[in-house]
């Protein structure tokens, strides 16, 4: 009789152990949300994008060629970073991206420069008709490797006995740059005929062109 008074009291709490979860699952699923928080939260940044590699969505983040040199330019003591970086899908039509940073870390001068700009005085050298893409870009890494060569720079900036050029830096600007010894310019080659020369201006602060000269 006992028995089967009390069975189905039996029967329901068994019924309620078997629908209730473990105490180890509950106790569980708090420490494993906090596990996954700490994860992501701890999770090192993304490292930056890599330029030299090969970029199927933006072409033109693609670095084809680097040249660089240290020269001294806008201080007596301390040598800017002279940089030519050339980036698209191919040689022949690509960017090149002119800087000059000091040595604090500040880009004093910035210039956009084509692949035409670079090629364009091949033309001067050619012997033949015509020329081979691979000679075309050939003769545009030359120009590259070439184009912080120490020819390039001169000392002073200005020379005492040069003329103004209109077009140029404003002439106080030009005659402060030229009655300083010590100045250092640099010269390059822009297209076929195009040959810039720009000084580090102590009177401005700045880059200043000081010169135009034909190839």
């Amino acid at each position: 009789m006992l028995i089967r008074r009390f069975s189905p009291a039996l029967l329901a709490l068994a019924a309620l152990a078997a629908c209730s979860p473990p105490s180890s699952d509950r106790a569980a699923g708090t420490p494993a949300a906090t596990t996954d928080t700490a994860t992501a939260s701890d999770a090192p940044a993304p490292e930056p994008m890599d330029t030299t590699a090969a970029s199927v969505a933006d072409a033109q983040s693609d670095t084809l060629k680097a040249v660089r040199t240290r020269h001294l330019f806008s201080s007596p003591s301390a040598p800017d970073l002279f940089q030519l970086v050339l980036r698209g899908d191919s040689l022949l039509s690509s960017e090149a991206t002119f800087t000059i940073t000091a040595a604090d870390g500040t880009v004093i001068f910035r210039e956009a420069l084509s692949s035409a700009d670079l090629e364009a005085s091949m033309v001067y050298e050619m012997t033949k008709p015509g020329a081979t893409r691979q000679e075309r870009e050939a003769y545009v890494r030359r120009r590259m490797d070439e184009f912080f060569a120490a020819s390039n720079f001169h000392t002073p900036a200005i020379d005492a006995r040069a003329t103004f050029q209109p077009g140029t830096a404003d002439r106080a600007t030009w005659d402060d740059l030229r009655r300083r010894s010590g100045t250092v310019g640099f010269q390059y080659l822009v297209g076929k005929e195009d040959r810039r020369r720009i000084a580090w201006s102590p009177l401005k602060k700045q880059v200043v062109r000081v010169g135009s000269f034909g190839s």
